[in-house]
């Protein structure tokens, strides 16, 4: 079972790394594992950000701000949101969000899907959100990923080339914002009774590994397989996510 971790965690932090969605690759894992679904999704939680904090490093020159709010701006309100979620998580069961997740990720998928492949490309030019636009998306998308964070890189990467940003830097900065919101999660869920710390170290292993080797293949890769992919993985997930709530 541990090696199955080991090798789902590599897998996630690629996915991760490209698009988003890895938190639905371990999380069902660990589920299998024996761990309940709240547990797991803290644990899943812990366990990734080591990845995503190499995934950020690895890519951190390609990051920037967006619509108009500077990178900083960016990291305060994501630190917030990610902090608000995970308390909201600790107090509240999560069936709410777990059904809004197909919703969310389809619609993130869509939007993306419309600004890489059907808007035309005069379009490109400026940002296409407010400020104002922009934080309030930012926020409650880092709220969200606090709380169960399944598909947050596609909401983010949707957010962040709604704003403006090429597909690379917005999947770098994307990178970044994640391992921010969810440090503050982690910084609460530390404190949980009951993690299941050695499937934790296990995953955590194998996502930085995967993450790494991720954020290089998104410095290498075309663009235009980079929006494929991601267009190509919402769908998949969408569909896998809807048929799980059956």
């Amino acid at each position: 079972m541990l090696l199955l971790l080991l090798l789902v965690a590599v897998w996630a932090g690629i996915q991760n790394a490209l698009a988003g969605g890895g938190s639905f690759v371990t999380l069902p894992a660990l589920i299998v594992s024996g761990l309940d679904a709240r547990t797991a999704n803290i644990a899943s939680t812990l366990a990734l950000f080591p990845g995503q904090v190499t995934t950020g490093l690895v890519g951190r020159k390609q990051v920037s701000g967006a619509a108009g709010l500077s990178f900083k701006t960016l990291t305060i309100i994501s630190l917030a949101g990610g902090a608000l979620g995970a308390a909201l998580l600790l107090l509240t069961p999560s069936t709410f969000f777990a059904r809004l997740v197909p919703w969310l990720v389809l619609f993130a998928t869509g939007l993306f899907a419309y600004g890489s492949f059907v808007r035309k490309p005069g379009a490109e030019a400026g940002p296409r959100v407010g400020p104002r636009a922009a934080a309030v998306m930012q926020f409650l998308i880092a709220t969200y990923g606090g709380y169960f964070g399944g598909g947050i890189g596609f909401l983010m990467l949707a957010a962040l080339t709604a704003a403006g940003l090429a597909v690379r830097a917005a999947g770098a900065t994307k990178n970044v914002l994640a391992s921010v919101m969810n440090a503050a999660a982690v910084a609460i869920f530390l404190f949980t009774p009951g993690i299941p710390w050695l499937r934790v170290g296990v995953i955590a292993a194998g996502a930085m590994a995967g993450g790494y080797l991720g954020a290089l293949l998104l410095k290498r890769v075309d663009e235009r397989l980079i929006r494929g992919f991601v267009v190509l993985l919402g769908l998949a997930l969408t569909v896998g996510l809807f048929l799980r709530q059956r």
